[in-house]
């Protein structure tokens, strides 16, 4: 069935950002005087949501300092979300591609929303996307389908035309549980073992490459 819809994650997948995000967890865990991670470190901490990045990044004999740390993470991530972060290569040749084949194009994303817009708005305004969605109060976060079910339908298209492009074992997950195409890359942040293992059903390692599946 042809491709009418192409929902990509927005962290390892459209945009490089684990130096801005580590470097806003890092600093605020020194800020409550806590030890900071090598940056390579976030890639295994990345991709549900805040939280979870808290979590793993703090001490397990500290979680009780969950929410001041992730407090300060807010604000200073919100203050440097674009000092490192940049489009991965190819990426701004395939959005072209897509819209010029007729592919709706939107981004479903773990951040937080408010992130994920500015991140989107910044780099990728000028593509017209049916749907930005980051992590948002009420509606499950990945690997739930729910949000990728509802993009679907703005994008006017059947869950089997959509492919869901992503870097992790979440949005693999998150492919399959909606009934989309799982498209994993390989320039992010996780393992093509993971990927395969989580139900990836093709892997690129170039944006271009995905012009062959629709």
């Amino acid at each position: 069935m042809a491709i009418k819809a192409a929902i990509f994650d927005l962290d390892g997948t459209l945009v490089d950002s684990l130096a801005d995000i580590g470097g806003a967890m890092n600093h605020a865990l020194e800020h409550h005087g806590l030890p900071a991670h090598p940056i390579d470190a976030y890639r295994q901490f990345v991709g549900e949501g805040v939280h979870r990045l808290a979590e793993k990044a703090l001490p397990p004999a500290r979680q009780d300092l969950k929410e001041p740390v992730l407090a300060e993470y807010r604000r200073y991530y919100a203050e440097h979300l674009l000092h490192a972060t940049k489009p991965y290569p190819g990426i701004e040749a395939l959005l072209d591609a897509l819209s010029a084949r007729g592919v709706k194009l939107a981004v479903l994303s773990n951040k937080p929303d408010p992130a994920t817009r500015t991140l989107v708005q910044h780099f990728f305004s000028r593509w017209p996307l049916v749907a930005v969605y980051g992590e948002r109060p009420g509606v499950p976060r990945k690997p739930d389908p729910t949000a990728a079910l509802e993009i679907a339908k703005a994008a006017g298209a059947a869950p089997s035309e959509c492919m869901f492009i992503g870097d992790s074992a979440i949005d693999m997950r998150t492919a399959t549980a909606a009934g989309m195409l799982p498209v994993a890359v390989l320039w992010g942040l996780r393992e093509r073992a993971e990927l395969e293992e989580n139900g990836a059903r093709a892997l690129v390692t170039h944006p271009e490459q995905i012009l062959a599946l629709t």
